[in-house]
Formats: C-alpha cells, sequence, structure tokens
C-alpha cells in the first residue's frame, strides 16, 4: 500500500490498482490520474478538507465512486449522493477496509460552533485523524498521518496525540498554516514524540510518497 501526501490535508493511498482519496480540500490543487479510484473519505464540513468544485471535478472524471463522510458534510453536499458514516462503522470498498473513529472536531474557540469529524483506519495500517486527536482504541497503529498546524492545534497536545498512538511511522499532515520554519519545527517535535516509542518519522513534502 502507498500513501502520498498533496497540499496540507489530502492524501492518496493506492494498492493493487485501486486508490482512495480523502480530504481533498480548498489548498489542494486538481488531482488527476483518478482511473482506479473506488473510494472517496471526507472526515468534516470545513473547506480545507473538500470543496464543491473538487467533488464535481472528481465525480466527473470517476463517476458512480463512493464517497464516505459525516451527516454535516452530507448536509452541505446535496446534489450528491453520500454515505455517512459514525464512529463505529466499517465499510469495505475495493481493496481498502474503511474503519472510523472520534465524532468532534477539535475544539478552534467556543465561539464557534462544534462540527463532525471522523477519522479513518485504512487496512488496519494508516490511521488519520482528521481535524481531531481522536485515538483508535485497541489499534496497533502502523502508520500515523499527524497534523502538523492548525488553529486549533497546540504543539503539545499534537506531541501528546503522538506517544499516544505510538505508530511505528508517522508523518505530518495538515501544514498549510505553518511557515517553512514553523513547519520544520512541528516536525522535529513530532519526530521526537514518534521516536520516543520507537517508531519512525518520514518528513513528506506534496507529491512525495511512503509505501506501507
Amino acid at each position: 500500500m502507498r500513501v502520498t501526501k498533496f497540499e496540507h490535508a489530502t492524501l492518496r493511498i493506492d494498492l493493487g490498482g485501486d486508490t482512495l482519496v480523502i480530504d481533498p480540500g480548498s489548498f489542494t490543487s486538481p488531482l488527476d490520474d483518478l482511473s482506479g479510484l473506488v473510494g472517496l473519505v471526507i472526515t468534516h464540513e470545513h473547506p480545507d478538507h473538500w470543496t464543491p468544485d473538487h467533488l464535481d471535478r472528481i465525480l466527473r472524471d470517476a463517476p458512480g465512486t463512493p464517497v464516505f463522510a459525516p451527516a454535516g458534510v452530507a448536509a452541505a453536499a446535496t446534489d450528491h449522493d453520500l454515505t455517512v458514516v459514525e464512529p463505529g462503522d466499517t465499510v469495505t470498498v475495493g481493496r481498502f477496509t474503511l474503519r472510523f473513529f472520534g465524532g468532534d472536531h477539535a475544539i478552534i474557540h467556543s465561539s464557534l460552533p462544534r462540527v463532525q469529524n471522523v477519522g479513518v483506519l485504512i487496512n488496519d495500517e494508516l490511521y488519520y485523524p482528521g481535524d481531531s486527536y481522536a485515538i483508535p482504541e485497541g489499534v496497533d497503529v502502523g502508520t500515523l498521518a499527524a497534523p502538523l498546524g492548525a488553529p486549533w492545534l497546540k504543539i503539545d497536545e499534537a506531541m501528546d496525540f503522538v506517544l499516544a498512538v505510538a505508530p511505528r511511522r508517522a508523518f505530518g499532515v495538515h501544514d498549510i498554516p505553518l511557515s517553512v520554519i514553523g513547519r520544520d519545527m512541528h516536525r522535529s517535535r513530532l519526530k521526537w514524540a514518534t521516536e520516543h516509542n520507537g517508531g519512525e518519522f518520514f518528513e513528506l513534502d506534496p507529491g512525495d510518497s511512503l509505501d506501507l
């Protein structure tokens, strides 16, 4: 299984000719070569994780692709037939088994409404929490896509999250809000947290891939 990081929070996972895309949002360039697309996951409704334009473009290029998202996304994308998922759900699409965790977006500020958020575990190997620190209880996470920078993120909480998950591998996502200096600084903190439990941290820039 190969995971490719794109700008900000978008991931592409490829396995045996099947492709899964996660969170194609407003900071991500249009995706191409989606002939093998079997599924799309949107973790929550914020535009940096999905846009109508991205969704329309993807479904135009790969019509009939199932889209899995929490109810808040389905309510915002009424022109499309989405499959609503909740924490505890498991679905299989192509060569991918998806297990969903969490439920709530991390708090940005008390003045802002909370939205639903699901973390997704792919093939019991790659865990992406969306905008949350939801821990997949009872799961031995092989690879963690760990948030690096966001209005809701404190680096000590991000480090504690990585320490709690204790993955064998980790790499940073959700990094557009950071300068290059800030991104590298946060990467070094999550590298320490990953290595603390014997794992390995990878620095992936947009377009870089990791074979799992």
